[in-house]
């Protein structure tokens, strides 16, 4: 843990971190980051999200000129939507294990050259998932485009996906339907890794991606020593940025394990804890 504050890179997850419950980031996380950049800080998005789902509006606004998207899988200069870095599961392989998937009572998403796709069959599956907050919901509605056959459409493109997330539906017990049939099928490739991102989903991405590989990346094109960067957090798929950075910063929110694993750990999403440790380490 790089303890001198010397600090030139912030790496900011967003759901469960910069955004509140809401998905909306307050005033005081803002002025926080608008602060540290008045002192050459640079400020990153790192995220499950493809960059279709960035908040282009409020980086602009703040400053934030870079963001680690789709767990590592690819990294963007925005707002010029430049692909700094890509690395993806082949067309053929994504449609193979697609046409498995799709057996199952599930919801998908794939992100292709940073745009969301959904099946059209998940839809209705989609609307019944109870884990996900409404916020979360409706920016998944709002930015997806619905393809009747993902296999088909992916072999005829032949365009390779970045990344893939699926939701399940929850028993009365709060069991998740299909969650472990899921695993069994990716459990078959080994040239992808998954993990959970929040909410009980699975992420599944081409083996060796992650949000750490994309901060070493990301840090050897700025020429910035990767122990001067801080990475903040709250889920499985944040693990390991946390570690890879100088100081990995966990939300209050995020689960215990991932807690225990942080070198420090901040206030939750609802009372600014991106501005909480803005204000004690940088």
């Amino acid at each position: 843990m790089n303890t001198s504050k010397s600090f030139r890179l912030v790496a900011l997850d967003l759901d469960g971190t910069l955004f509140n419950s809401e998905g909306k980031v307050s005033d005081e996380n803002k002025t926080a980051i608008k602060q540290a950049i008045n002192h050459n800080v640079i400020f990153v998005i790192s995220t499950g999200r493809p960059y279709k789902g960035l908040p282009l509006e409020i980086m602009t606004e703040l400053g934030i000129h870079y963001a680690i998207t789709t767990n590592g899988a690819a990294i963007y200069r925005v707002p010029e939507k430049e692909c700094l870095f890509e690395e993806c599961m082949s067309a053929n392989l994504a449609a193979k294990i697609i046409e498995e998937l799709l057996k199952l009572e599930i919801h998908m998403d794939l992100f292709i050259q940073g745009n969301a796709y959904m099946p059209e069959s998940c839809r209705e599956i989609f609307l019944k998932v109870k884990r996900l907050p409404d916020s979360i919901k409706e920016y998944i509605l709002s930015t997806r485009i619905l393809i009747s056959d993902v296999p088909a459409f992916l072999r005829e493109k032949q365009e390779p996906v970045q990344k893939f997330t699926l939701n399940f539906l929850t028993k009365e017990d709060g069991s998740l339907i299909d969650r472990d049939n899921a695993i069994q099928i990716l459990n078959c490739y080994p040239d992808i890794a998954y993990l959970s991102g929040g909410f009980g989903n699975l992420e599944f991405t081409k083996a060796g991606v992650s949000k750490g590989k994309g901060l070493s990346l990301l840090c050897n094109y700025l020429n910035i020593p990767i122990e001067q960067t801080i990475a903040c957090g709250d889920s499985e798929n944040d693990l390991d940025i946390m570690r890879a950075a100088g100081l990995g910063i966990a939300m209050a929110n995020a689960p215990e394990d991932i807690r225990k694993q942080a070198d420090d750990i901040t206030l939750d999403n609802n009372h600014h804890g991106v501005a909480a440790f803005l204000k004690k380490w940088i």
